[in-house]
């Protein structure tokens, strides 16, 4: 069902945590809009979805091997520059520490997006007909039966190909300034609605292969423990954390002011969230790595990355280009 409107989505979400009604939820980035099913009523015809092996693909469909195609159409490094600029001015004037900046890139592709979601390799996928399809590598929490909640927040990304690039991601002072900021940010949230907040793992890699070559990626994991009745409040839970920290910034409610005013496009569900609670358990994923269809049938792959005063301009302009990837290979 849809819903635009995030206090039904609050009490809807509280509802199947109250029943233990399993449940695929999907919130926009403005947390305004969201789809929520029970598991068992979705048709496969419209949703498909693959939460690391839960998952609703029919058993006997056979992916499409045709010859690939994919053409991105970069936007103009003028128009890049005018958002950046925005950004670095808030940057410098003290209102954000960090600012997730991102674009859409108009992109030829001679997959449907339904083919894209079979034929991507990915540990969060997401297809819904006629809109969007998704391939994200980020968690955004799991909470186990245990009532332990665990966040992976992901920031630096670098080709692994470079020469040193384990070396070179994990010593770069903006990267490592930059993932510091999110890591200390998804604490402080986590702590408003968890007691024992630590982070357990911090700033480990993940190699990421596309149709491209590989990446690597930096993550870390924090984890604390939710009050024993958390499943009443489901909803109010996940929404205290919203939008994700990586694709946002720091401070969040100022960062995602200077985000509209610097981006001239609407991010729509594109940095929101996905998952599943399945009765016992949360699985979630941030919606990054993330394709749209236009009214007219066109595609925009949007991307992004972080921006802090130590940014570089044409560091961040290529990264945004490397993310516009598919994980088919």
């Amino acid at each position: 069902m849809y819903f635009n409107n995030t206090k039904e989505i609050i009490q809807e979400l509280n509802r199947a945590g109250q029943s233990h009604k399993p449940t695929l939820f999907i919130i926009s980035f403005n947390t305004q809009e969201g789809f929520l099913y029970p598991l068992n009523k979705i048709n496969n015809q419209n949703i498909l979805y693959d939460f690391n092996g839960i998952s609703n693909i029919p058993t006997h469909y056979t992916p499409s091997n045709k010859k690939f195609y994919w053409k991105p159409h970069y936007i103009p490094f003028k128009d890049y520059q005018q958002s950046f600029d925005i950004v670095t001015q808030n940057l410098l004037l003290g209102n954000s520490f960090l600012t997730n900046l991102t674009c859409a890139t108009p992109i030829e592709c001679n997959l449907s997006l339904k083919e894209i979601f079979y034929r991507a390799n990915a540990k969060y996928k997401l297809w819904i007909k006629n809109k969007f399809v998704v391939f994200s590598p980020e968690i955004f929490i799991q909470i186990h039966p245990d009532r332990t909640i665990y966040s992976y927040p992901m920031k630096g990304t670098i080709d692994a190909n470079e020469p040193d690039a384990k070396y070179k991601i994990l010593n770069d002072k903006k990267e490592s300034a930059e993932h510091a900021t999110i890591v200390d940010l998804i604490r402080n949230d986590l702590s408003i609605i968890a007691d024992k907040v630590t982070v357990s793992k911090y700033r480990y890699i993940d190699t990421i292969t596309t149709h491209q070559g590989k990446l690597l990626q930096v993550s870390s994991e924090i984890k604390g423990i939710l009050p024993e009745n958390y499943l009443n409040t489901l909803g109010d839970i996940i929404f205290k954390l919203l939008p994700a920290g990586s694709i946002s910034g720091a401070p969040k409610r100022k960062t995602v002011e200077i985000i509209t005013e610097a981006e001239n496009y609407d991010r729509g569900f594109y940095t929101g969230i996905m998952g599943i609670y399945d009765g016992k358990k949360v699985d979630s994923a941030v919606m990054i790595r993330f394709i749209e269809q236009n009214a007219q049938g066109k595609y925009l792959f949007k991307s992004g990355g972080g921006i802090t005063t130590k940014s570089k301009i044409h560091n961040e302009y290529n990264e945004i280009k490397q993310k516009i990837y598919v994980p088919i290979y």
